[in-house]
């Protein structure tokens, strides 16, 4: 097979696509450059599975470690399960490309990318989408790509394609933008309070890069492309009419039911009624079977919801199209956690519950790019019972993670910065009813815990979903949409931000594409929305508390001397384990000198400071210390001031007056306040009680 290559510019650095030489086997293989970074993206078309009703892609994104001179973290040493990072990769993916497969292509199709070389300045997420389009342009599938993809940065004010991990480092904006020649069908951002307009101009910057590198994969075809072969089925018009004729009246009727679950139920009998009349399970042969019946009931109830909204501008729960669902909000709504809200729209509620912790917490990333550490994690669970299921309950999937990650990116640009609030913050969002958009639940809910939990953010954060529906005539915008407007619909566009502007993104498209008019209105639109949720959360606490909870640990920081770091420690670790345990404080000490101390007890986290401050800074002349009596001499007691610390109290300094013997005022062991007269020339600590009494009797006259 000939090796085919093509390449184009993209913000400043050569992209190659080229095929012929590896994974020859696939239905479609194309290595992709950027820089130092190689992926492989490979597509396979198999054999639809006998019966299947639906499109089964699959996509699979994997960073090996190899690829940036690693080793896999674990025992084993080798790569497992996919990264919560590969998840989202993933996600982006099969976002953009799962639209453009025609109405009943049900070939498997399974896509598979391989980070083989990583650069260090870039991540690869972004190669891989573009590999992966590739590599299915050139098979034989009915593509209706190909779709490309770039990352926008903003910097100094100015926009940039494919920003380094430092650019985005100090970057206003991380925008991934996927699109095809007619236009976007994929946004993802994570901002910094950026305006609607301005993030309009990013998503206009983003495509002209996006042009051409799909001019690139399009030449790529041209050259080294299958020929499509596909052949729909014909539709079966008789069947369309008997399911019209027994089902279109009862489906206007029955989805006029305002409750969710009552609506769901009628709906499902009348599905069932159908399918037995038409297709009886006790018939051996019956003349259509009960998948068809399935397939074209749903169809004609996606006719029927369109036509009821678009005629009369209502919707199924009674509101009109910019209508907002009822908002309510409770703080302190749990006992015994740091922080807790409960926030419900509707018919969706999230519990959301803020939990305090120390820099130990801190999740280590241990990927292609250097590791570093979250402070900020935010988790998102979704139980069968919140929207009245009885499923298997397994772990979180590509949905959890994705819903959890986006609120987690909406609310990271408001939390306070580590050395003003050095606290490891992890939210947990339980979704206890779900009817459309818990994510952006999850992001108000979110915000109502990280206040209740007394975490200075700037700005409080609210999040909406935008959906849409149309026909040939008209098009018409739903705020705050339900789950059968986003099952049914063209659209879910979630919008996340302050009062002052966008923070966070995710537009998943099931048309072909969405106009620049479109998004601007929905921006829009977003906006107003945003600003009334934000009134409605700040009734229910307007900022912050000014206080953390009293069940959250204390953490205290301080600096010492490097060179005394060691001294701290101690030999083997003895020292700051003997600390901790007598104090009943974690203690955490950076290379730079930076310690952090956190215990429950505030007493506790302050006598660990001063302990500290004490071994870095050795016994101070004028400071009065309460020490321990280690050694009882005729002529005076040698008392231990801080670890390692010892001064002589000699007998005539531990009291005011006349002393015959030592053990009259102590005994080895009693804790003594003294203060550091001396220091001599060989460091010798010379202590008195009785200048410290003096003292203390001074400040309370």
């Amino acid at each position: 097979m000939e090796v085919t290559r093509v390449e184009c510019q993209i913000g400043g650095r050569t992209l190659i696509l080229e095929t012929g030489k590896i994974a020859k086997q696939a239905s479609g293989a194309v290595m992709a450059y950027y820089g130092e970074s190689v992926v492989l993206g490979t597509a396979v078309r198999a054999e639809p599975r006998e019966g299947i009703d639906f499109f089964p892609l699959t996509v699979d994104y994997r960073e090996k470690a190899y690829s940036a001179g690693k080793f896999p973290g674990g025992f084993f040493k080798r790569e497992g399960r996919p990264t919560e990072k590969e998840i989202l990769t993933m996600r982006m993916i099969d976002r953009p490309i799962r639209p453009l497969f025609p109405e009943g292509f049900n070939d498997e199709i399974q896509i598979q990318a391989f980070v083989l070389a990583a650069d260090p300045l870039f991540d690869s997420d972004i190669l891989a989408i573009n590999a992966s389009s590739a590599a299915l342009s050139i098979s034989s599938a009915p593509f209706e790509g190909p779709i490309a993809a770039v990352r926008v940065g903003k910097v100094d004010g100015k926009l940039i394609v494919n920003p380094t991990y430092e650019e985005l480092e100090i970057s206003e904006l991380d925008m991934i933008l996927a699109g095809h020649k007619d236009g976007v069908n994929m946004i993802e951002v994570g901002a910094r309070e950026v305006s609607e307009e301005h993030m309009a101009q990013a998503i206009a910057f983003g495509l002209e890069s996006i042009r051409t590198i799909l001019a690139a994969i399009d030449e790529l075809r041209a050259k080294a492309g299958q020929p499509r072969d596909w052949t729909p089925s014909e539709s079966n018009d008789e069947l369309k009419r008997a399911v019209y004729d027994l089902a279109h009246d009862e489906l206007v009727r029955r989805r006029q039911i305002a409750g969710k679950q009552e609506r769901q139920t009628a709906i499902k009998e009348l599905y069932e009624q159908v399918q037995d009349q038409l297709a009886p399970k006790d018939e051996a042969n019956p003349t259509y079977d009960r998948m068809s019946v399935r397939k074209v009931l749903h169809d004609l109830e996606e006719v029927v919801f369109t036509q009821q909204l678009l005629s009369t501008g209502k919707r199924t729960d009674g509101r009109g199209p910019n209508d907002l669902r009822n908002i309510s909000g409770e703080v302190a709504f749990l006992p015994r956690t740091h922080g807790s809200a409960l926030f419900t729209r509707g018919e969706t509620q999230a519990l959301v519950v803020a939990t305090l912790g120390t820099m130990r917490d801190e999740q280590i990333i241990d990927g292609l790019a250097e590791e570093y550490s979250k402070k900020f994690m935010l988790h998102y669970n979704f139980p069968p019972f919140c929207v009245g299921e009885a499923r298997r309950i397994m772990g979180p999937g590509r949905r959890e993670i994705g819903h959890g990650a986006l609120a987690e990116r909406s609310l990271a640009s408001v939390l306070p910065n580590a050395d003003d609030f050095p606290y490891t913050i992890r939210l947990v969002s339980e979704i206890t009813e779900s009817n459309g958009s818990s994510s952006m639940a999850s992001v108000c809910g979110g915000t109502l815990a990280l206040m209740d939990a007394g975490v200075p953010i700037s700005q409080p954060v609210a999040g909406i979903s935008i959906g849409s529906v149309h026909d040939e005539q008209q098009r018409l915008l739903l705020t705050d949409i339900l789950g059968e407007e986003d099952h049914f619909g063209d659209m879910d566009f979630k919008v996340a931000g302050t009062q002052r502007g966008i923070t966070g993104i995710q537009l998943d498209l099931k048309e072909r594409v969405i106009s620049a008019e479109t998004i601007v209105k929905v921006l829009d639109r977003a906006k107003e929305v945003r600003l009334e949720i934000l009134r409605n959360m700040l009734s229910v606490l307007k900022r912050p508390r000014a206080e953390i909870s009293k069940y959250a640990p204390r953490i205290l920081t301080i600096k010492i001397n490097p060179e005394k770091i060691g001294a701290v420690i101690g030999p083997g670790g003895k020292g700051i384990r003997a600390l901790e345990a007598d104090t009943g404080a974690k203690i955490d000490i950076q290379d730079d000198g930076t310690v952090m101390i956190a215990c429950m007890d505030a007493d506790g986290a302050n006598r660990a400071r001063d302990i500290v401050e004490q071994i870095s800074e050795g016994a101070k002349v004028g400071k009065v210390y309460n020490g321990k009596v280690v050694s009882i001499k005729d002529f005076g007691a040698f008392i231990e001031i801080g670890p390692g610390i010892e001064g002589l109290c000699h007998i005539s300094e531990l009291s005011d007056s006349y002393v015959r013997s030592v053990n009259e005022v102590c005994k080895l062991g009693d804790f003594l306040e003294v203060k550091v007269i001396l220091i001599d020339d060989q460091g010798r600590v010379k202590l008195s009680r009785k200048a410290a009494m003096a003292e203390k009797n001074k400040a309370a006259d």
